[in-house]
C-alpha cells in the first residue's frame, strides 16, 4: 500500500464519519418541513455526539465484558463496511475487500454483538428489542444477498467496485431486474436503519420499539459510539443503493484530488436521497410488528423475480 493510496483511503473514510451525521441530521429536517413542523437544526446529531462523549458512562452492576466491547465492535463494523463501500472512488486499498458476501457479514456481526449486549444486562426490553432485531435480520440479510447478486449477474462479480465500474459505463436504460432489486433493497433498507414503516427511530413506545430498546442501557460515550454507528450504517445503506443504481459520479483513481472531485456528486446524491425518505416516511404509517415478516418477504420475492428476469432475459 503505498502513501498516495493510504492518503486516499483515509479520506474516504474521513468523509464517511463526518457526513454519516449530517445526512441523519438532514434527513430529520425534511421530515419535520413535510410534518409541518418547526425542523431542528441540519447540525443537532453533531451536538449531541459531542454532548454524549462528554457524559460519564452509567454500567449496570451485573454488566458484563461484552456490554462494554460492544459499542466499539458494532461502530467498528459500520465504520469498515463504510470505508470498504465505493462512496468517493473505485482504486483504493480497501476495494478488493468490498465483496458483497463479506459486507452482508459484517452487518450480520455487528447485529449480533448488539443483539447479545441487549440481553446482557437481562431487562425485559433488551431482550425483546434483541429478539425483534434478530428476526429482522433473519429476513432481512437473504433479501439484500439477492439483491447484491441480482447486479452481480451483470457484471459477474460480487465485488462492489467491479459493479460500479461496470454499470457506471453501460448506457443509461432501465433495467427491469434492476428495477425489482431497487424496489426490494429499499424496502430492505427501511427496515435494516429501523425507518418508518418498520420501525420509528422518534418513539420510545415500549411495544413496538425495535433499535431504540437494544441501546436503552447505554449512555455516555457508549451511546455516543451506538448512535454514531445508527448513523454510519444508513450512510452506508444509502452509499450501496447509489453504487448499485446510480453509481455516476464516483472517481476511478487513487489520488486525493479525483476523492475530493467526486464528493460534490455524492452529496448531491445523498442530499436527493435523504429528500426522498423523508418523504416516504412521512407518507407511511408504522406497521404492526408481526406484519413486518410479510413486509420482508415481499421484498425477497421481488429481488428473486429481479434475478429470474437477469437469468431469462439478460437485462
Amino acid at each position: 500500500m503505498n502513501l498516495l493510496g493510504l492518503v486516499s483511503q483515509l479520506l474516504a473514510i474521513l468523509a464517511a464519519l463526518l457526513l454519516a451525521p449530517l445526512l441523519t441530521g438532514w434527513i430529520n429536517q425534511c421530515r419535520a418541513w413535510t410534518q409541518n413542523r418547526s425542523a431542528p437544526g441540519l447540525l443537532q446529531p453533531y451536538r449531541m455526539l459531542h454532548k454524549l462523549f462528554h457524559k460519564e458512562s452509567v454500567l449496570a452492576e451485573h454488566a458484563s465484558p461484552l456490554f462494554r466491547l460492544a459499542p466499539y465492535v458494532v461502530f467498528g463494523c459500520m465504520a469498515l463496511a463504510s470505508a470498504i463501500i465505493p462512496t468517493l472512488s473505485t482504486d483504493l486499498p480497501l476495494a478488493p475487500a468490498a465483496d458483497a458476501i463479506a459486507l452482508v457479514g459484517l452487518f450480520a456481526l455487528a447485529r449480533v454483538f448488539i443483539s447479545l449486549a441487549a440481553m446482557d444486562i437481562g431487562t425485559a426490553f433488551g431482550s425483546l428489542g434483541a429478539r425483534r432485531e434478530m428476526l429482522i435480520g433473519f429476513l432481512a440479510e437473504p433479501a439484500l444477498l439477492m439483491v447484491l447478486f441480482s447486479a452481480s449477474l451483470i457484471s459477474k462479480s460480487t465485488s462492489l467496485t467491479t459493479i460500479v465500474e461496470t454499470l457506471a459505463h453501460r448506457n443509461l436504460a432501465i433495467y427491469p431486474s434492476l428495477a425489482f432489486a431497487g424496489v426490494a433493497f429499499t424496502m430492505v433498507s427501511l427496515a435494516e436503519n429501523a425507518r418508518v414503516p418498520v420501525d420509528n427511530p422518534a418513539t420510545h413506545l415500549e411495544l413496538t420499539m425495535i433499535h431504540e430498546a437494544l441501546i436503552l442501557e447505554y449512555s455516555g460515550r457508549h451511546l455516543a459510539l451506538l448512535e454514531w454507528a445508527a448513523s454510519l450504517k444508513l450512510f452506508a445503506y444509502s452509499c450501496i443503493g447509489l453504487a448499485l443504481f446510480f453509481p455516476w459520479g464516483v472517481a476511478e483513481a487513487q489520488a486525493p484530488l479525483a476523492l475530493l472531485l467526486a464528493l460534490p456528486a455524492l452529496v448531491f446524491k445523498l442530499a436527493i436521497g435523504g429528500a426522498l425518505l423523508a418523504g416516504l416516511e412521512a407518507m407511511s404509517a408504522k406497521m404492526r410488528i408481526f406484519r413486518v415478516p410479510e413486509f420482508l418477504a415481499t421484498a425477497f420475492l421481488l429481488a428473486v423475480i429481479g434475478m429470474l428476469v437477469n437469468i431469462l432475459l439478460g437485462v
